[in-house]
């Protein structure tokens, strides 16, 4: 006899419905309409011809967003995570020295990375809010020549710090060591050139500046890595993970079954990419370069601070310093539950010192800018703040006409 069916849920649950938020935090940004209508096509096989044509349309497309001719160019099944973990299982073998810089959170969890792959990590360490510096980077590999990796964050998400991949590349390669990347917060939001940079491996995420749904990693390898993983004497670590096995799935001809596919997400990259595309990547650049100007004018006028040097900071992950006195956490609750809006807390050495606002993708907008400003602002009039009501908006409103004014004066002179 079968047993008597138990563990019911509540009868209350109803139909989850969730809330339309403005979301201005450090990830995930709000995702276009026509992202969203992409996830609610019909599913289809993932080895149906239909679909390994759209696959290849978007590695074409990421291709172009990475800016690479890297075949093995693909969008990992998984969150950032995924991606960061496929780059050092299949690129770190137990035993190997791997450099790993480190000026935030997401450093922090290359070392793991390292750790967990048995390599032994070196660790060249950087003031949270700073970018990696050269320097310290070639000193570490003058005492360390056997190092096989260099891994970087290159747009620091915990604290909003940019780095200069181009130059920390150049220096790891003239070394002998391969590089690996962490560019989540940084693809389609400021510049990134992988080839012209010669980055080894480099990972994002769909759910920052594409403004996708969570959930998708596009990765990047360039000829040396795959050079690298053919010619490896014991298997990764990991099976899903394992390019090799990976290659036979997102390869050029004769695909073969590695797992399920998340077809519906994958739907709505295509589209991401596609609004990417037809934007125009330094055009993405530049919106998300012009809402940060505003929004940086606006922060400025209420007298609050950012954290990281206006020449290593990112315009679409802002990290603004709390001002002393104020409840950092009573802010952020207040804008969610009375304005609908999320933005993001520090980490780290930095919870309780730091807001992080987010404009990224869809999300870079003029009426998200100025609907912070003024809610920010109201919120910390009430806490006791000095605010001068409407100074920060008529800041952000000036940056734009500044902005606007500027543009059409360079086009003017293009046309001349």
């Amino acid at each position: 006899m079968n047993p008597t069916i138990a563990y019911l849920p509540p009868k209350k649950i109803n139909s989850f419905y969730p809330p339309q938020r403005t979301m201005m935090g450090p990830g995930p940004s709000e995702i276009a309409p026509r992202v969203l209508a992409a996830m609610s096509l019909p599913c289809i096989g993932y080895l149906d011809p239909i679909f390994v044509e759209m696959m290849d349309e978007l590695k074409s497309l990421l291709r172009y967003v990475y800016q690479t001719d890297n075949p093995l160019t693909f969008p990992a099944s998984g969150p950032g995570s995924v991606g960061m973990e496929m780059c050092f299982v299949n690129m770190v073998a137990p035993g190997d020295k791997v450099i790993v810089c480190r000026n935030g959170v997401f450093g922090g969890r290359m070392i793991e990375n390292v750790e967990r792959c048995g390599g032994i990590p070196v660790i060249v360490e950087d003031n949270w809010g700073e970018p990696v510096d050269p320097n310290k980077l070639e000193d570490a590999l003058k005492k360390n020549p056997d190092t096989k990796v260099v891994a970087f964050v290159l747009a620091e998400t915990s604290t909003g710090c940019m780095s200069d991949a181009k130059t920390l590349v150049e220096i790891a390669h003239r070394y002998g060591a391969l590089t690996i990347v962490d560019a989540v917060t940084q693809l389609t939001g400021a510049p990134l050139f992988v080839d012209a940079w010669n980055i080894d491996a480099i990972y994002s995420g769909s759910q920052k500046c594409l403004s996708c749904t969570p959930g998708l990693s596009p990765v990047s390898f360039s000829e040396r890595v795959v050079e690298l993983v053919k010619n490896r004497k014991r298997k990764s670590q990991s099976w899903f993970m394992d390019l090799e096995l990976v290659l036979g799935y997102w390869g050029n001809t004769n695909r073969t079954y590695h797992h399920t596919a998340p077809t519906n997400g994958l739907y709505a990259l295509h589209e991401a990419l596609l609004l990417v595309r037809e934007e125009g990547l330094e055009n993405s650049w530049a919106r998300h370069n012009r809402h940060y100007l505003a929004f940086k004018a606006g922060i400025e006028a209420m007298g609050l601070e950012y954290l990281v040097k206006e020449e290593y900071r990112l315009p679409q992950m802002n990290a603004v310093k709390v001002p002393e006195g104020i409840d950092e956490a009573k802010v952020r609750k207040t804008l969610l539950t009375e304005f609908n809006l999320e933005i993001g807390a520090g980490l780290g050495p930095l919870a309780g010192k730091i807001w992080r606002f987010g404009l990224m993708g869809y999300s870079a907008k003029s009426e998200n800018v100025m609907l912070c400003l003024s809610a920010l602002g109201s919120v910390l009039l009430d806490l006791g703040y000095p605010i001068h009501l409407g100074h920060p908006e008529a800041a952000a409103h000036q940056s734009y006409a500044e902005q606007h004014a500027a543009e059409a004066a360079r086009k003017k002179i293009k046309v001349a």
